[in-house]
């Protein structure tokens, strides 16, 4: 099987991702209710049991909505660094002390044939990260809620095989969109989320002849369009002379409803 992973949920409304290999299975987030996230598994054909433990990037709801009741059911540590255990302690309730995984940002830990990163990142939490898996010499990288790609974060996100990156919004439709200015300012700064340009922009420096495939994530309902996600990025990387069709990159579908389908994270040819 090696590594694979699917996308429960991607969006402002819930965000959950499990990956697996051969002999570990870690779900990233529990951004919607423990119910919601069991009825996604099931059409994945996986269950909490399957589980070997929960990887949190930040104590917004989005991400922690079902962490607590999810994690006591199924008596599954929780890796998260110290400021989001702060941060999210009341919202999480109650757990054992050997469900509490404490795992700085920048550091890395390994749970049977799976390696995992965490690497800091921009947003407006306590300490916010994102999550590279390896296993078999194959590199899948999620990168979502940062509002910009640092240089740092962009050496992190190097050598990735495939990728689920943030594609948040439309810049014209945001600000022409109903939301107050203070929270559009939020959204557009640098702790806020990536814009449809700029997810272009960090794939121009990051399409190698490794990366494949780059699932769009973390979509707003009301400021952005698959279509029109994919149309952007395809632009930008056209504007400097970058054509996906000669990488043989694949721009790929989130949904904040359904599960994608499992991909297998294959070596680079």
């Amino acid at each position: 099987m090696g590594l694979r992973f699917t996308v429960l949920a991607s969006g402002s409304t819930g965000n959950a991702t499990v990956v697996s290999t051969d002999a570990a299975t870690v779900l990233v987030d529990v951004g919607l209710s423990g119910k919601k996230i069991e009825e996604l598994m099931k059409e994945r054909d996986v269950t909490g049991r399957d589980l070997d433990a929960i990887f949190v990037t930040h104590e917004h709801s989005d991400h922690i909505k079902g962490l607590g009741a999810f994690a006591r059911k199924y008596e599954l540590p929780i890796y998260a660094n110290e400021k989001t255990w702060a941060a999210m302690q009341r919202h999480v309730g109650e757990l054992p002390d050997a469900q509490r995984k404490i795992m700085p940002a920048d550091s890395a830990t390994e749970i049977a044939d799976l390696r995992i990163e965490s690497y800091a990142i921009s947003h407006d939490a306590a300490e916010p990260v994102g999550y590279c898996f390896y296993a078999g010499g194959t590199k899948l990288s999620l990168a979502t809620d940062l509002g910009y790609v640092s240089d740092k974060v962009m050496r992190q996100l190097q050598e990735s095989d495939v990728m689920v990156l943030e594609s948040n919004h439309d810049v014209n439709m945001l600000r022409m969109g109903r939301y107050p200015w203070n929270i559009k300012r939020r959204i557009l700064g640098d702790e806020g989320h990536l814009s449809n340009e700029a997810a272009g922009d960090a794939l121009c420096k990051l399409l190698t002849g490794r990366l494949k495939r780059v699932y769009l994530g973390h979509l707003s309902q009301e400021h952005n369009q698959m279509d029109l996600a994919k149309l952007t990025v395809n632009t930008v990387l056209e504007d400097n002379g970058i054509f996906y069709q000669k990488h043989e990159l694949v721009l790929c579908d989130t949904y904040y409803d359904r599960p994608t389908l499992w991909d297998t994270v294959k070596l680079a040819n």
